[in-house]
């Protein structure tokens, strides 16, 4: 008789411990219905319908596609790979606020603004934003993390505006979300070729597809993948733009605490200093 070998399921982070996971309830709605706040809650992420019109949304790509293809010319002189781009599957284009004036606007969109008003606060900042690229040539999927897993950041709960800049399902790579483990906190990752890992399957996984002027809104503790883009021809566009509460921190294995607060690209959208 053989046993089944189960994989094993999500592992909390050491520095999770006593984390507790704190529901969205903003006194006063800008942007989120009290259905899609609810979601959030509980499944860790919402798609956002209709957020940016079609026009900006074409603007954005305008203005990302020089600096990836040039991301790509850097990555292909040093043998096609850069940290986990490969020019000829993925890419990632890092901090793009702080070389295009018009991404910065973006990143400080009134959508945007309100969005993290309801689900983050009053004092929010950027922390982070990058253009993912997947091509057809190659496809690869993203595996299963966190957006936490890769810098632990603290508060951890933070959140992640996947802006789709062409349409996506899941021939092409739209986001997958494994609802309500969230609420754990930020898990254990192992690193691998293609990207840290939290999970190595996700049965009660939900497919996050989304039109141009949608935008998927997860917490940085949901877990989430991305698939292979299987389209051929069609090159699979993404901006994630991520903000954090005013005095966030990266915490080290040093024992350091970061603050994120780089001038260039790490800038207030909500509150006294922001909007």
């Amino acid at each position: 008789m053989s046993l089944a070998v189960t994989s094993p399921g999500p592992v909390p982070h050491p520095w999770s411990a006593g984390f507790v996971w704190r529901d969205a309830a903003p006194a006063l709605r800008r942007r989120l219905s009290l259905g899609e706040i609810a979601q959030y809650n509980r499944d860790g992420f919402v798609v956002v319908r209709d957020a940016f019109t079609a026009e900006e949304i074409a603007a954005v790509a305008a203005e990302i596609d020089p600096f990836e293809a040039a991301h790509v010319a850097f990555a292909r002189g040093r043998g096609g790979k850069v940290r986990l781009t490969d020019a000829d599957a993925i890419t990632f284009t890092l901090h793009l606020v702080a070389r295009s004036a018009a991404l910065r606007a973006f990143a400080a969109h009134r959508t945007i603004a309100d969005i993290c008003h309801d689900l983050i606060g009053p004092d929010v900042r950027l922390y982070w934003d990058q253009a993912v690229y997947k091509k057809p040539e190659k496809p690869q999927e993203f595996p299963w993390h966190q957006d936490n897993g890769y810098s632990f950041v603290e508060p951890q709960q933070y959140l992640t505006l996947w802006t789709p800049l062409v349409d996506v399902d899941e021939t092409n790579g739209c986001p997958w979300i494994a609802p309500g483990l969230h609420r754990l906190g930020t898990l254990n990752h192992r690193a691998t070729e293609i990207g840290l890992v939290c999970l190595d399957e996700a049965p009660d996984a939900v497919a996050a597809p989304a039109r141009i002027g949608d935008v998927v809104v997860f917490s940085s503790l949901a877990p989430h993948r991305t698939g292979p883009n299987l389209r051929a021809g069609e090159v699979r566009k993404a901006y994630i733009l991520q903000y954090a509460p005013d005095g966030a921190v990266v915490r080290t294995a040093e024992g350091a605490r970061i603050p994120q607060t780089d001038p260039d690209r790490q800038f207030p959208i909500l509150g006294s200093r922001g909007a």
